[in-house]
């Protein structure tokens, strides 16, 4: 049909009552020519509309068809709503497919167009535009995998993972095996964007990365059963059963604690414990009932981020894997999220010049009294001095060992490892300590130290995460009362100011991320190694930082 004020025709199409609510929120990509139109189906949308885009009655009609053929498979795959459980092999495969689009596209593409006295013309990109889009494309999906969740992967390409799904006729998979999804098409990206830098750098040599992918074989979809209605299904063993096997592939237990204050707090709120019995409703109320809640130690309500990323973040993986597992039959956090709106940036995440040097002054002078651990001494006496000097996180230096200290020539050097704790990248890594440190009395303060963990007491039953919690907790009230600016992280900050002073020093980038625990900027960067000997010359271009007399320890 063609609208009144339009020559153009347009596809329209009723959509049926039975898919209409498994079709909201949905996005239906139609290819038209060389073009893809995307159309996302709002809750009040009736009808299917879209321009066929061209004014020829003869390419019209086979753009009807073609259409009408999409629209139809989209439906179908929308009432065949069993989830399948793809193989490794079979998301490699349409991995696949993500890569060839963007590894095979770079002949004509486009960045912008511009418009001139003849009208609108192309603007193509040079070959260094380029290859720094590809490149800084690479970057964020390093960014974005560095954690190893797979929350930070979902915003970034699962929407892609979906429309390449609905494509093949599947509408879900299980929550299980949807992190294989991800990865999969993570590493199709990360080859696709090489390939593409390496074109324009004038490399067009076949990528023998290209034959990789095996040919798409759709995975049949298995109906779950229903777990028996006698049997109760508890929030808290879900929790627990998940962390048994989770652990086994080195999830951090960070995550485990954040998920069980997540599910102790949905038991509070439901006042029962029988997973069987909750409902989407009540993940909502429950979604609402926390972001009306004060934390007691802020005085401030929870942050809808902290909703978001730790509370739905949590009920979502939990859930997911319950289903996957055949312990619940639906996944009631499905779709359930809160967009955020841009936070207020009003002053530097890192501590200013003056602040640094308050709390170093603080750090020097702390004596400790007879209640005070000796080791909660040391921590706050050395540690606001190792995170200025190398801008590691506060964890990694407050699990350290005597065993981890060690000189190596003339330098000093910190071994940062998860065997002393948890490290955030699961990667050891050494860091080279500034002489400053030495010269305040850190090498005396080692030398002296009894065997094993420098700054905490471990559990009696050889627990060091408990310990090692509470040991920031005090390290950041220690910094908020000299600095008690609510707007920065008193112990992230470190890692801010540590990488402007590096900036301002003209370390090399790549020595810098190494000694922060960063990822790799570029594929290139994680060839080869950091010696001591490169950290040594990077930390040696650190200005000393002079906050008074009689420092010395």
């Amino acid at each position: 049909m063609k609208r009144s004020d339009s020559s153009v025709p347009q596809f329209k199409q009723r959509i049926p009552a039975d898919v209409r609510p498994l079709a909201v929120g949905r996005v239906l990509s139609v290819p038209l020519g060389s073009e893809t139109t995307h159309i996302t189906i709002t809750p009040g949308m009736a009808m299917v509309r879209f321009s066929l885009k061209t004014r020829d009655p003869s390419e019209a009609k086979v753009r009807q068809g073609q259409a009408a053929s999409v629209v139809e498979q989209f439906y179908a795959t929308l009432r065949n709503s069993c989830p399948v459980t793809p193989s490794h092999k079979q998301a490699t495969a349409l991995a696949g497919d993500l890569y060839r689009a963007w590894a095979d596209g770079g002949g004509d593409r486009t960045i912008a167009v511009t418009h001139t006295p003849g009208g609108w013309v192309r603007d193509r990109s040079t070959p260094e535009e380029e290859g720094a889009g590809f490149e800084s494309a690479l970057a964020k999906l390093d960014a974005a995998t560095l954690s190893g969740e797979g929350s930070d992967l979902e915003p970034l390409i699962g929407r892609l993972v979906d429309r390449l799904l609905f494509a093949k006729g599947i509408s879900s998979v299980d929550a299980g095996t949807r992190p294989i999804l991800l990865d999969a098409f993570v590493l199709a990206l990360r080859d696709a964007f090489a390939a593409r830098r390496r074109n324009a750098e004038g490399d067009y040599s076949p990528d023998p990365k290209a034959a990789r992918f095996p040919a798409f074989e759709t995975p049949q979809a298995e109906p779950r059963p229903a777990p028996a209605a006698s049997a109760k299904t508890s929030f808290t063993k879900l929790v627990e059963d998940w962390w048994t096997e989770q652990k086994a592939v080195g999830r951090k237990p960070s995550t485990h604690e954040s998920y069980r204050n997540t599910m102790a707090n949905l038991v509070a709120f439901l006042k029962h414990d029988d997973a069987g019995r909750v409902t989407s409703e009540d993940i909502v109320r429950f979604k609402n009932h926390r972001l009306a809640t004060i934390n007691p130690r802020t005085g401030k309500a929870i942050s809808p981020k902290t909703v978001k990323d730790s509370d739905l973040a949590g009920l979502k993986t939990i859930f997911g894997w319950a289903v996957a597992n055949r312990r619940m039959t639906s996944n009631p956090a499905t779709g359930l999220t809160i967009k955020l709106g841009k936070p207020k940036k009003l002053r530097s995440k890192g501590f200013t010049h003056e602040e640094a040097g308050a709390i170093l002054r603080a750090a020097s002078a702390h004596q400790g009294s007879r209640k005070e651990r000796p080791e909660t001494t040391a921590a706050k006496r050395w540690l606001p001095w190792l995170q200025a000097y190398t801008g590691a996180r506060v964890g990694e230096l407050a699990q350290l060992r005597k065993a981890d200290i060690r000189q190596e020539g003339p330098h000093w050097v910190a071994t940062i490892t998860p065997e002393a704790g948890t490290v955030k990248t699961n990667e050891r890594r050494e860091v080279v300590l500034h002489p400053h440190l030495i010269e305040l009395g850190f090498g005396r303060f080692i030398a002296g130290a009894k065997g094993g963990h420098l700054f905490l007491r471990p559990a009696l039953d050889g627990d060091v995460l408990g310990p090692l919690q509470g040991l920031k907790n005090r390290l950041a009230e220690f910094a908020r009362e000299v600095v008690p600016d609510p707007r920065v992280a008193p112990n992230h900050a470190w890692r801010h100011r540590f990488k402007t002073v590096a900036r301002e020093a003209g370390m090399d980038p790549h020595v810098r991320d190494v000694i922060q625990g960063h990822a790799a900027r570029t594929s290139g960067d994680a060839y080869g190694e950091v010696t001591v000997r490169a950290m040594a010359a990077a930390i040696e271009l650190v200005p000393r930082i002079d906050v008074g007399e009689g420092m010395s320890g």
